[in-house]
């Protein structure tokens, strides 16, 4: 059997070096697009990617507010990502040489010892020695409560994975025009007011292109700040798309080995594979998940979702029926909240 990546993994990559080429002789430079990332007192996760930008670019961070919210989404998906490229990660004396991979990616642990909680800075150093800082949410190791949520119709409508409705939200709505499901910003503050220290991670299918995007749509609307475990859209080492479902499962499976005190609450939409992933999930770590909230699409939504109005089985993707963890579901954060809350109330730390 050929170990050699697959035809569209080649193409892109090479394509991406024709590409960059051209720009560096055009004088752009490697950029770090740093992404928050998390650890505990004794290890950092650092998520970043490594771009070429034009010298003269402006930073996004001193455009207008109103010119984001009036911008097509597709403009998100402008970047000429650096194939391998080489970098250096430091925090507080401890350093480590790493290579991004083939679509610029860094995404690396550092041993650190005696982290406090809170916010602290890696900084990422390009090989012309450009330093960017990247945040790092720090967890206290007595911490037990963590909050894992999906994105795509969980908190934001986006009525994703239909192609053509994806592209129309992705590439064409403005940020203006996208849309809060009502009541989870409230739910999710609610629910951390007694646990001011819990980590929040966003786990979604969606590309790491429209992180800016989704960091600002969730301040803009009251959702807790937390680390994002996005995809990167195209072609894999295996096949021209990646598989959704296995992004989520490694993902739960990496948090639960980073954070072994900490038993999560899980909040999806039964538009796609959430329930049956994360009772899956459930079932191979129990003492791991504390409950399991579901918001339940309407009928139209279930239609833009997989395009059909019944709700989405599971039953290719589990090779059992397991015992679920404690799960309430409900329309929107207004209804779950009570729900979970009874249920948090009977099944304590």
């Amino acid at each position: 059997m050929s170990t050699r990546p697959f035809l569209g993994a080649r193409a892109e990559e090479f394509a991406r070096t024709r590409i960059n080429r051209r720009l560096e002789t055009a004088s752009w430079r490697p950029t770090v697009i740093p992404y928050v990332g998390y650890g505990t007192s004794d290890h950092i996760r650092v998520l970043a990617r490594v771009v070429l930008t034009p010298r003269d670019a402006r930073s996004q961070l001193g455009q207008a507010a109103e010119g984001f919210l009036q911008q097509r989404g597709w403009r998100n998906f402008l970047s000429a990502p650096v194939p391998r490229a080489e970098v250096t990660v430091q925090m507080k004396g401890s350093r480590m040489q790493v290579r991004a991979d083939r679509g610029g990616y860094v995404d690396m642990r550092l041993t650190i010892e005696g982290l406090e909680p809170g916010v602290h800075e890696a900084e990422v150093i390009t090989g012309d020695g450009q330093v960017s800082k990247v945040p790092v949410q720090v967890v206290s190791s007595e911490e037990t409560f963590g909050l894992v949520s999906d994105l795509d119709d969980t908190v934001i409508s986006t009525s994703l994975p239909r192609l053509f409705i994806a592209a129309w939200n992705s590439f064409v709505v403005t940020e203006e025009g996208r849309r809060a499901v009502p009541g989870m910003a409230r739910m999710y503050q609610q629910m951390l007011a007694e646990h001011p220290g819990a980590p929040v991670i966003y786990v979604s299918t969606g590309s790491w292109n429209t992180h800016a995007f989704l960091n600002r749509f969730l301040t803009r609307h009251g959702f807790p700040k937390g680390a994002m475990l996005l995809t990167d859209w195209g072609p894999t080492h295996t096949g021209w798309f990646r598989s959704g479902p296995d992004h989520k499962r490694l993902s739960l499976r990496e948090l639960a080995r980073d954070f072994p005190n900490i038993r999560w609450v899980l909040v999806g939409d039964d538009g796609q594979h959430d329930p049956g992933l994360y009772a899956e999930f459930a079932e191979l770590q129990p003492d791991r998940v504390r409950a399991i909230a579901i918001r339940e699409l309407s009928m139209t939504e279930q239609v833009l979702a997989h395009g059909s109005t019944t709700v989405l089985s599971d039953d290719d993707h589990l090779a059992w029926r397991p015992q679920r963890a404690p799960e309430v579901r409900g329309r929107d954060g207004d209804e779950l909240w009570p729900k979970l809350q009874a249920v948090l109330a009977q099944n304590p730390d």
